[in-house]
């Protein structure tokens, strides 16, 4: 019943759901894998970049823009998921992007989730996946993921999302972090933020030189092929909403690249791989501890901690007891 109401557009059914997949409730997860063959058709656009940088402004503008495109173009159904820091007291999202995107929720072709990061690294919540999915399988066309912008470790959205906007705003040392974890790598789209402010000409030219260098090498050397899609810079100000025509059509520019070049079968692939791995990894160590070698384990964790055995010397034991 409950997949019937949110495949027929019921938003109350689908942010229950929701909550039911954040709280690992069984139900949930039974519906989520009952709609899984529905999921698969949206197109996920990720947006990250460090505090301040003006994520937020500009998936408002982005969905706005895809609610109202330019003439000849049809309106898209919008979901966002915005990853929040968690509030050390309710366990909540701590700013709340529902409140900040408030002029788009009277717009029922706009669902937004804010989600408690809840200490995972890399910029997401354990189950922004699944929540992208319910929201993929309940007819959202564009989904729009706001990282929780820690800055340099926010590579999960790269395996998350087919289309990643990087987002950089001058005066925060944009020409170093731009270069540190392989942030350029994970960039299909550079934004400049805030071009109006001092620095952002300078900012711009920096990501330009370093594209530069990244692309201008030959095959051999490991760099992009000539025909690889080269991230374009653009200047934005979200708050104003100059400049996000531009990141509307290159999203749109990405989005013919990938499906012309199989990347979005690729992309798709990799990112069920990388979740498939990470839940089997869980199960297996949740058995581990739980199950029913849970005293061997907890003996092995215990004689690694007296240093009477290395951590792989306790792996092996534990594998060869399970052979």
């Amino acid at each position: 019943m409950l997949c019937e109401t949110i495949l027929s557009g019921n938003r109350l059914s689908l942010a229950k759901l929701i909550t039911g997949i954040e709280n690992g409730d069984e139900e949930a997860l039974a519906a989520l894998d009952a709609l899984f063959p529905h999921s698969g058709r949206a197109h996920l656009i990720g947006v990250t970049g460090a505090p301040g940088t003006g994520k937020s402004s500009l998936v408002n503008q982005l969905a706005r823009l895809y609610r109202h495109p330019p003439q000849g173009q049809l309106a898209r159904r919008v979901g966002i998921v915005a990853v929040d820091p968690t509030s050390p007291f309710s366990g909540g999202a701590l700013l709340g992007d529902r409140v900040r995107m408030r002029e788009l929720s009277g717009d029922a072709g706009v669902f937004i989730r804010s989600m408690a990061s809840r200490g995972t690294l890399g910029g997401l919540a354990a189950t922004t996946s699944q929540v992208v999915a319910a929201m993929d399988a309940a007819g959202f066309e564009v989904i729009l993921i706001e990282t929780v912008g820690v800055g340099q470790s926010e590579i999960d959205i790269a395996n998350l999302a087919h289309s990643v906007v990087v987002v950089e705003a001058p005066g925060l040392g944009d020409d170093i972090q731009a270069g540190k974890a392989g942030i350029l790598e994970v960039a299909d789209i550079l934004v400049v933020n805030k071009a109006d402010l001092s620095g952002a000409e300078h900012t711009h030219r920096i990501l330009e030189q370093m594209l530069d260098i990244a692309y201008s090498r030959d095959d051999s050397s490991g760099s992009p092929a000539q025909n690889s899609w080269r991230p374009p810079v653009i200047k934005t100000i979200a708050n104003q909403g100059t400049g996000i025509d531009d990141l509307f059509a290159s999203l749109a520019s990405h989005l013919t690249f990938i499906k012309n070049n199989d990347e979005w079968i690729k992309r798709s692939h990799q990112r069920l791989e990388i979740e498939f791995e990470n839940l089997l990894r869980e199960r297996v160590v949740y058995n581990w501890v739980n199950g029913a070698a849970k005293e061997k384990y907890h003996n092995l964790k215990q004689r690694v901690f007296n240093r009477e055995i290395s951590p792989v010397r306790a792996v092996e034991e534990l594998l060869t007891l399970e052979s």
